[in-house]
C-alpha cells in the first residue's frame, strides 16, 4: 500500500503547486521557492516534491535551470491541451493547421532570406513524391518541410503554437497520404515555396490556401454524406 500513498502525495502536491501558479501567486517566469521550501509548505516530503516538480516540467508548466532553479513556464498543462485538441473534429484540425500555414507563409514571404529559400526546396527534393513502401519517412519528412515553412514567417510564437499542434498535423499528413484525404502534389508544395520567394505576401496567402482547399472540400463532402 505504501507505493500507492506516495502516489496520492505527490499526486495533492502537484495540485497544490498547480493552484499556486493558476491563481497567480506566481507569475510566468517567476521562480518558485527551494525543495525545503515546498516540503514544508505543503507538508509532505522533499522526495514527494521532487517528484512533483518532475510531472509539473514533464507537462511543460514548470522549467528547471541548472544552478538557478525552477521557475513557472506556463499555466497550461501542454499533455491535457494536446488531448482536448486531438479530441475535436478532424476538420477543425485541418481549419487550424490552414490558419497557422497561411500566416506563416504571408510573414516569410517579407522576410525569407535567399538561404531560407534554397533550404526548402532541397527538403521537397529529399522528401519526393509519397512511396507507400517508405510511409514513415515521407509523413516526417512532410512535416518538417511544413515546419521550416513556418520558421520562415520569422515569428517564434507561431512557431512554438505549430510545434504543440504538430502532432495533430501529423494525423492530418497521415490522412491526406493514405488516400482517406486528398494529398497536394509536389507541384502545390513547389507553388508555396514560389510565392513565398515571391516577396508578396498576398500570392503567398492565396497560395498556401489553395494548398488546403482540396482537403477542405473534400471533409466537407464527407461530412455531408
Amino acid at each position: 500500500m505504501q507505493p500507492a500513498v506516495r502516489t496520492n502525495l505527490a499526486d495533492t502536491a502537484i495540485q497544490n503547486i498547480r493552484a499556486e501558479i493558476t491563481t497567480s501567486r506566481w507569475q510566468i517566469g517567476e521562480r518558485i521557492p527551494n525543495e525545503a521550501t515546498l516540503a514544508d509548505m505543503l507538508g509532505v516530503s522533499r522526495g514527494t516534491v521532487r517528484e512533483a516538480v518532475r510531472v509539473l516540467v514533464s507537462q511543460g508548466i514548470l522549467e528547471t535551470r541548472q544552478g538557478s532553479g525552477t521557475y513557472v513556464r506556463s499555466v497550461i498543462d501542454a499533455e491535457d491541451s494536446l488531448l482536448r485538441i486531438r479530441r475535436t473534429g478532424l476538420r477543425d484540425q485541418v481549419e487550424t493547421r490552414c490558419a497557422l500555414e497561411v500566416e506563416a507563409a504571408r510573414l516569410a514571404a517579407t522576410r525569407h532570406t535567399p538561404e531560407i529559400i534554397a533550404e526548402l526546396r532541397q527538403m521537397l527534393r529529399d522528401r519526393g513524391e509519397y512511396n507507400p513502401a517508405d510511409h514513415g519517412h515521407y509523413v516526417e519528412q512532410d512535416l518538417a518541410f511544413h515546419k521550416a515553412v513556418v520558421a520562415a514567417s520569422g515569428n517564434s510564437a507561431l512557431m512554438e503554437v505549430y510545434e504543440f499542434f504538430s502532432a495533430s498535423t501529423q494525423e492530418i499528413i497521415k490522412a491526406t497520404v493514405t488516400g482517406e484525404l486528398p494529398e497536394p502534389d509536389m507541384a502545390a508544395h513547389s507553388a508555396i515555396i514560389d510565392a513565398i520567394a515571391s516577396g508578396d505576401p498576398e500570392k503567398a496567402t492565396l497560395t498556401t490556401r489553395a494548398f488546403m482547399a482540396p482537403i477542405l472540400l473534400e471533409l466537407d463532402r464527407l461530412l455531408a454524406s
